[in-house]
């Protein structure tokens, strides 16, 4: 069908990969825990739409240019790391100048900013592109009478049933911290934490081979 073989095992395969506390989680569960569900269920969103486009990407083959290319790779890597940094170091900076942190007054940050955040910070790391040219090809017939499309099905396949496991960590996660985010005090922690894991993720993103 369409070209694609042992599809079973793709989507169980795919969901087993989404399940692993990968980068992409740790960022959901960070927002999550910092700013609540909301928050949590549009950065899950974001990751996805980036999601979109790297099947989109890989479709078309700008992928394969990005892995064909040293420098490619190593641009868009370190553009994605610097920016994960700097949303890193501003939630650094606002747990620090702010006098009182609450749940009402945590998200300073706009859903729409969060989401096109989590959107970029996905379409920035390469890593998901090779992903991608590597794990869907694996599932496409050879004699596929239409690749790009076996490819595209494959792709948004995997995005869906990524997309059911990052609103589950994403709902889990800001039901376990909810009471915790009550406390003022530890909403600052929290916030302190959040931008520490986006500031490692950036440096582990822009240093990776």
């Amino acid at each position: 069908m369409l070209g694609i073989v042992n599809p079973l095992l793709f989507i169980t395969t795919g969901i087993m990969l989404n399940l692993f506390p990968g980068p992409d989680n740790l960022y959901i569960m960070g927002r999550s825990i910092s700013q609540g569900k909301q928050a949590g269920i549009v950065s899950a969103l974001g990751i996805s739409t980036g999601a979109v486009c790297h099947t989109i990407f890989g479709t078309v083959g700008l992928s394969a240019l990005i892995a064909a290319s040293a420098n490619a790779f190593f641009f868009i890597k370190l553009a994605g790391g610097v920016y994960l940094i700097w949303q890193g170091l501003l939630m650094l900076k606002q747990s620090l100048t702010s006098r009182t942190t609450t749940t009402k007054s945590l998200p300073h940050t706009t859903l729409l900013t969060i989401y096109r955040q989590a959107t970029i910070t996905n379409i920035l790391n390469p890593k998901v592109a090779l992903f991608f040219l590597a794990f869907l090809p694996q599932f496409i017939a050879a004699d596929s009478p239409n690749k790009a499309l076996s490819f595209a099905v494959l792709g948004m396949i995997f995005i869906t049933t990524g997309t059911i496991v990052c609103l589950i960590v994403a709902i889990s996660s800001a039901v376990i911290s909810r009471r915790l985010r009550e406390n003022s005090s530890f909403s600052k922690w929290l916030l302190r934490i959040n931008g520490g894991l986006f500031t490692l993720l950036g440096i582990r993103l822009a240093f990776s081979d």
